[in-house]
């Protein structure tokens, strides 16, 4: 097969497309011919080596966490999947044109529904990791319940999409603090108010909260712990911040997902049907891999999305 490989800790021009040994499916494994694959910032944080004490790669590695594509084989005692089905989920390596995953990190990508179409492949490769780390930061982390009210950094990006999105189905109350050119999209996601995240005076203006869904980190994390009410909440997704131990009066978590295959087909339902919105920005090769990180790292509201 052909994968992105990654030799060493580096820039976005160390990403190479090359021929790599085809992966083998073992017991309670899957092997997909991937279709697409999200482009995540934990991508481009693993391939500068700004995660090597947490994430340490052996080299040559393949980078790429949610993929979408089609089932190829399947490994002892998997059930409830066939050779051809449409799945989508999360593994790793999966920048590249075969991927093996654990047969219940992945679920069927959802089909035609009420007058709507299939959720199409490419859309469905940008949808796992989104879906997970948003809902469960927000429902797991942050423990948010109907009534309560959190703030989430980050709000328009994918991943926010989805906090907010749980959020509001859980019946909650958000504050969304992001970019002042953001604000009003936020408002349209269905935050119940928005402020900009750079606006000191305005932050001061905040009161104190149930709970902090975090997905930004740096100085404005440091700012909003603050903000959670004694026995509150503040959960982050890029890690709490050692300021915390300042704040013993909160419980301040460092969260990381979990697959949830379930959350997969909810959220990508959502997409589908038109009630989740998960832009993308633009759809690439995979061998155009290191042009694809390079952009991602500028940002911007879309999702970047390749395709083998």
């Amino acid at each position: 097969m052909k994968a992105v490989l990654l030799h060493e800790y580096g820039p976005a021009k160390n990403l190479r497309w090359e021929d790599a040994p085809d992966p083998q499916p073992g017991e309670g494994e899957v092997l997909v011919r991937v279709h697409a694959a999200g482009i995540n910032p934990i991508d481009w944080k693993v391939r500068s080596g700004a995660m090597k004490e947490f994430m340490p790669q052996e080299f040559p590695t393949i980078l790429g966490y949610d993929f979408s594509g089609t089932v190829q084989a399947l490994g002892d005692k998997v059930t409830g999947l066939k050779v051809g089905d449409r799945v989508f989920g999360l593994s790793s390596h999966t920048y590249a044109e075969l991927v093996v995953a654990n047969a219940a990190a992945i679920a069927i990508v959802p089909g035609e529904a009420g007058g709507k179409p299939a959720l199409e492949m490419t859309t469905a490769g940008a949808v796992p990791l989104a879906s997970t780390t948003g809902s469960q930061i927000m429902l797991e982390g942050a423990e948010a319940k109907a009534g309560e009210t959190v703030v989430l950094t980050g709000a328009t990006g994918s991943v926010g999409r989805v906090a907010l999105y749980a959020a509001k189905e859980a019946g909650v109350k958000v504050i969304a603090l992001v970019r002042a050119k953001n604000i009003d999209e936020a408002l349209k996601l269905g935050a119940d108010a928005a402020i900009d995240s750079s606006d000191d005076a305005e932050l001061a203006k905040l009161g104190t909260v149930d709970a902090v869904a975090d997905l930004v980190g740096g100085p404005l994390a440091v700012k909003l712990l603050s903000k959670v009410k004694p026995g509150g909440i503040f959960a982050s997704a890029v890690g709490a911040p050692a300021e915390a131990k300042l704040h013993p009066t909160i419980v301040a978590k460092s969260f990381q997902q979990h697959p949830d295959p379930k959350a997969f087909v909810h959220y990508g339902e959502a997409v589908r049907d038109g009630k989740l919105v998960l832009p993308i920005d633009r759809v690439m090769s995979m061998s155009e891999a290191a042009e694809a990180q390079a952009a991602g790292e500028k940002g911007g509201l879309g999702k970047i999305v390749l395709t083998a």
